[in-house]
């Protein structure tokens, strides 16, 4: 049997936060944490155990992902989240959108109950509301903050704020048996336009499982994670070169640094090895296993 671990992250950043902000941000992931740990410890699966992680994350306005997200530039919030199986490699995701409470529930219905991986925009939500997902009036995704910072934003010129925090949320999971699952989930990125997608709803980009290597959660700039493929780069390099998981991880992120993108990255083998990395000032994680637990937001 294996020793479970659950490692969970609620985004990176610069993180210039006052010790009430923090508090709460170590709170949400603690709490994150509790509800996987409760699956992992009752002999429940990974896909389990990371699924309710994210729930927790998604419900919380501390965190970019559900209600706390975003806002796109013309006011309103779009979701995006995916989960993947390491036992068989199988993978739902959602890109898109705006009234589907959980859209972590959302991509594991899309991986569960259709022959599809990504639904997106109006069909993700038809498919969600099918599959009896719970639903939401749009403004309960709003909270004042995040108005705040679009405005911040529209008034620079409609760069990204200059105090990012790609507020993200993750989860990746070992169970006794060995089997890994990642899941993750998103508002992206304040004042995207055109339909923007980024990587956290694609497979192999910001959400990777494969019991042959491990579960990958990615958070930071979404377009420089696609373009690295830096989940399945880590398994990769696991595989091929025979890499730790935090040597892999330590090489995605720099490839990712010299392609001009920032984050981070958090991951599970399926022998039981967690680890993390990031190239931000700090990022919300934390992780749980028999053994014990920890939270940390910025460097030890």
């Amino acid at each position: 049997m294996t020793n479970w671990q659950l490692v969970v992250h609620g985004g990176c950043g610069e993180l210039r936060l006052s010790p009430e902000e923090e508090g709460i941000g170590r709170a949400g992931i603690g709490a994150a944490l509790d509800a996987g740990a409760a699956v992992l410890a009752g002999g429940g699966t990974s896909l389990d155990a990371v699924e309710a992680a994210a729930r927790v994350l998604e419900d919380d306005p501390a965190f970019n992902a559900g209600r706390g997200s975003v806002l796109a530039h013309d006011g309103h919030i779009e979701l995006d989240a995916a989960i993947m199986d390491g036992r068989t490699r199988a993978a739902g995701a959602v890109a898109g959108l705006t009234t589907i409470r959980s859209p972590i529930g959302a991509a594991r219905a899309v991986m569960e109950h259709s022959p599809h991986v990504l639904l997106s925009f109006g069909g993700a939500e038809e498919f969600a509301r099918e599959h009896g997902l719970e639903t939401v009036d749009p403004s309960w995704f709003e909270i004042p903050e995040r108005r705040a910072q679009l405005a911040r934003v529209l008034a620079s010129g409609g760069g990204f704020d200059a105090d990012v925090k790609y507020g993200t949320i993750g989860a990746v999971a070992v169970d006794a048996a060995g089997h890994v699952a990642a899941a993750t989930s998103t508002g992206g990125l304040t004042a995207k336009r055109f339909g923007r997608i980024g990587d956290s709803p694609l497979i192999g980009a910001g959400t990777y499982a494969d019991d042959r290597s491990a579960a990958i959660s990615a958070t930071g700039s979404g377009e420089f994670f696609i373009r690295a493929a830096a989940g399945h780069e880590v398994g990769a390099r696991m595989r091929m070169l025979g890499e730790t998981l935090q040597q892999a991880i330590d090489a995605v992120l720099a490839d990712v640094k010299a392609l001009g993108g920032t984050g981070g990255l958090i991951g599970v083998s399926p022998t039981g090895e967690a680890a993390w990395g990031f190239t931000t000032r700090g990022m919300y994680r934390g992780r749980v296993s028999a053994a014990g637990r920890d939270v940390a937001v910025h460097d030890a």
